[in-house]
């Protein structure tokens, strides 16, 4: 899929891929991935125009420091990708902080939503999911190879169960550039200090933003072993929004690929909705 370029208000070229025709879903990724993060779902993905964004500082966009490394900011570009694609409104499939941008543009720009969909996401961040994304964020892996880090992931990443090696191995490509020096993260390694700066922030309360939600068409896909999204935030989630459609997906922890029966199953339906 080609990759094509934008000019952000602020005259950071932004990357995107755009496939497909019919209703326009805008696909925002976890926080150091790019439209990469939907390669397992869109092959599933058929009578819909699926739009995929990079990210400012991630995958092919402009590296353009700590500071612009925002959610107000990410929420913006993707409110500018619509307007240059001269799309009024579109559904949103959020991976992680896709969906926390999603919640606030539901928030801020409700007019420009059909629909949410929440991968792995809510109101409540749990804190263990936190210290571990710490861990790594901004930083180069020790493996040497994608092969070398792909043999790891079972071990480094806990939760996820029944993932072929050929996945694992296709899931890092996404992540890491091979190197004669080494694996390299696709992003901007100052997408740390813009991390920091929110881990060590007072806790904000999200509700509001879930809330604002309401009368959007809403599903939220929840890795069962989650440690970010855990099943009380779901429960509440599901509590507020008894129509929310919801998937709890076995063997998936921080976050599922979205081609799982259950998710793929989730996402058709909340499709139907849309339509």
């Amino acid at each position: 899929m080609t990759l094509s370029h934008f000019t952000a208000s602020d005259g950071a070229h932004l990357a995107y891929r755009d496939q497909g025709a019919g209703l326009p879903v805008l696909c925002l990724a976890g926080l150091t991935r790019s439209s990469t993060d939907f390669d397992f779902l869109a092959p599933h993905m058929t009578g819909i125009r699926l739009i995929r964004a990079d990210y400012r500082g991630r995958g092919a966009s402009d590296w353009t420091g700590a500071d612009s490394y925002t959610i107000p900011r990410e929420a913006q570009d993707a409110l500018e990708l619509l307007n240059h694609l001269d799309i009024d409104r579109a559904a949103i499939l959020g991976t992680s902080r896709g969906g926390l941008i999603g919640m606030a543009l539901a928030a801020t720009a409700r007019d420009r939503l059909r629909g949410l969909c929440l991968n792995d996401i809510g109101p409540v961040i749990e804190r263990s999911g936190l210290d571990r994304i710490c861990d790594y964020v901004g930083r180069n892996p020790a493996a040497k190879t994608i092969a070398d880090i792909a043999a790891r992931m079972p071990r480094t990443m806990p939760g996820f169960a029944g993932v072929s090696p050929d996945r694992w191995i296709d899931f890092a490509r996404q992540l890491y550039d091979e190197t004669p020096a080494g694996l390299t993260i696709r992003y901007d390694p100052a997408l740390r200090e813009s991390f920091l700066a929110g881990y060590r922030a007072p806790v904000a309360d999200l509700w509001p933003l879930f809330d604002a939600c309401a009368g959007l068409p809403l599903a939220l896909i929840r890795g069962a072993n989650s440690d970010l999204l855990s099943g009380e935030t779901a429960a509440e989630m599901q509590r507020r929004r008894p129509d929310m459609i919801f998937a709890d997906v076995p063997g998936r922890a921080h976050v599922p690929f979205l081609d799982e029966p259950e998710s793929l199953r989730a996402i058709r339906a909340w499709l139907e909705r849309l339509t």
